[in-house]
């Protein structure tokens, strides 16, 4: 068994998308005193767009760990960024689990945060598939947050 100081980054990290993707997944059948139709519902494109966000990220992430214990420190700039990005698409899929009345607040941020990373990220998208693809994952969680911020 692991304890808490053996657990790679990675691990903590995919951890945090699981409780994201958890979260999301339970506020869709929690009942409360009241139904919840999120089955379908606005919200369900933005958790599932946050949750990709998260998930190329992460790989990215792995990526650039991989590069720089082969001594390329060419993307510790991207890493920076990376971790922003992560956290903040993890709160936004909560958020837009929850129904926030704040989404549209947190998803103004994360347009912003998305767009430091896309441009991070497009730097060394012709090298890295990572890159491209957190990029493009980026790319389209800003499309999306632009929809509930309108």
């Amino acid at each position: 068994m692991k304890t808490v100081e053996n657990k790679s980054r990675r691990e903590i990290l995919m951890g945090a998308a699981a409780v994201a993707a958890t979260l999301a997944t339970e506020s869709a059948f929690a009942g409360s005193g009241h139904e919840h139709h999120n089955m379908g519902s606005a919200n369900d494109e933005i958790i599932k767009t946050a949750l990709d966000c998260v998930e190329t990220g992460l790989a990215c992430n792995d990526h650039c760990i991989t590069l720089l214990k082969e001594g390329d420190t060419s993307i510790v700039n991207c890493m920076d960024i990376l971790s922003e990005t992560l956290a903040m698409c993890n709160a936004l899929a909560q958020m837009a689990s929850y129904n926030s009345s704040h989404l549209p607040a947190v998803a103004k941020v994360c347009i912003d945060v998305c767009k430091d990373c896309e441009k991070e990220c497009r730097k060394h998208e012709k090298k890295h598939a990572a890159c491209k693809a957190c990029a493009d994952s980026c790319k389209a969680c800003i499309k999306a947050c632009k929809k509930i911020v309108a």
